[in-house]
């Protein structure tokens, strides 16, 4: 499997598929590479170069205890792009990944980096705090951490409900996309995911927001269960120098794969532009 080692011995895998444009996509959690196949496929067949990594404790990468913060999630991901000599490249993230974006762009992105979208994302702020009262509240967070140290694999089938709105009436549920998100969350490592729910919902990403200074496309459901709206994409966009916000009414956490044919066009309108 390809893989990249970095300064403490951490084997982080990555998929290298195509030429071209280059495309590198980042997960959320507790998920892997995999999650972004219909992205990976899609763009692919238009021609670009695709690359996903499984983020550190995450998929098929090592399951370190150690370096589970946002700043080492960035560098990992630049020991990929420096391995892989990518220059020019579109930055995707989806919910914890679109906060590896914008800490990775805000950190690595000089010189390197076309434009960058936020697809379901965190940033500025997942977590309710002083600085962030309509964030999601702590108890919230808490059970998050709970049913993934405790329980983890009911939890992990349970969550997909409303990740993908399937819990909405009238939801068309598909128990393959349910059971390919379960899959993807025990592959990876029970204590790296607890670990990583502390990073998703507690790193601040306003400094970061506002340092970056090429075009960003913020993308967001409205019906957002999992990262709401109103205190996420609608409030990241402001802080951006060059954002465009294009929301998605009725549409859940999980869009790019529930509604990937309308993300990709849309992906691909703003990659072309």
């Amino acid at each position: 499997m390809p893989t990249v080692t970095t300064k403490d011995g951490t084997e982080i895998f990555y998929k290298d598929w195509g030429t071209g444009e280059p495309i590198f996509f980042h997960h959320g959690w507790p998920l892997s590479a995999d999650d972004w196949d219909a992205q990976m496929m899609f763009f692919l067949g238009k021609g670009y170069r695709v690359i996903a990594h499984d983020r550190r404790g995450h998929g098929r990468s090592t399951q370190t205890a150690s370096g589970h913060d946002m700043d080492t999630y960035a560098d990992d991901a630049f020991e990929v792009v420096k391995k892989l000599d990518l220059k020019d490249a579109v930055h995707i993230g989806h919910s914890t990944g679109g906060g590896e974006v914008t800490r990775y762009v805000a950190r690595h992105g000089k010189g390197r980096v076309k434009t960058a979208v936020l697809i379901s994302a965190i940033p500025p702020l997942f977590m309710k705090t002083e600085k962030n009262p309509d964030g999601v509240p702590r108890e919230v967070v808490d059970g998050i951490r709970d049913g993934t140290a405790n329980h983890r694999s009911q939890f992990y089938k349970d969550i997909t409900m409303p990740f993908y709105g399937f819990n909405r009436p009238g939801a068309a549920i598909s128990e393959g996309i349910r059971e390919n998100w379960w899959r993807q969350g025990m592959m990876g490592s029970i204590q790296a995911q607890y670990e990583c729910i502390r990073v998703l919902s507690e790193t601040e990403f306003y400094d970061d927001l506002a340092a970056i200074d090429i075009p960003v496309l913020v993308m967001h459901g409205e019906d957002d269960q999992i990262c709401p709206f109103p205190t996420t994409g609608a409030r990241s966009v402001k802080l951006l120098k060059q954002g465009t916000l294009k929301s998605y009414p009725g549409l859940p956490h999980g869009m790019p794969t529930t509604h990937a044919d309308q993300i990709n066009a849309d992906l691909l309108a703003f990659i072309r532009s």
